[in-house]
């Protein structure tokens, strides 16, 4: 796993923006909230982002797993290395991170991100994503 394969996954997840912020980490975000973070120079950690508070615990006691710098008191974990999790966990962890974000967004902001979706069939560049 990379950041290439974190960028696939969380862009054909629905709803899902990315930018480049901070200078070299590329942000994914639903509704415009962050709900992962990935490095794309080396740095102490490669990949920042929310988890259930009932996972937190658990998971910060994975070696190569630590609190997020900043985020952890909003359950946020970040991955040391790349094979701190097998990649169907992770996998799981970033969608469930998307779901969050997504649940705590305005139930307006909800409604219109799915409606925006039902109207307009997604473009050709965007699915290349």
């Amino acid at each position: 796993m990379n950041v290439a394969w974190v960028r696939k996954l969380c862009l054909a997840l629905p709803h899902t923006t990315e930018s480049a912020q901070w200078g070299e980490h590329l942000v994914f975000k639903v509704g415009g909230k962050i709900y992962a973070i990935a490095a794309l120079e080396p740095q102490d950690v490669w990949l920042s982002f929310k988890c259930v508070p009932e996972e937190f615990a658990n998971l910060t006691e994975v070696p190569g797993i630590i609190p997020a710098p900043y985020l952890a008191r909003a359950q946020w974990v970040a991955l040391e290395t790349f094979d701190a999790l097998p990649a169907t966990e992770l996998e799981r962890l970033l969608k469930q991170a998307h779901a969050l974000i997504f649940a705590k967004l305005p139930r307006k902001k909800q409604a219109e991100l799915t409606a925006d979706t039902r109207r307009q069939p997604r473009s050709k560049s965007a699915r290349s994503h």
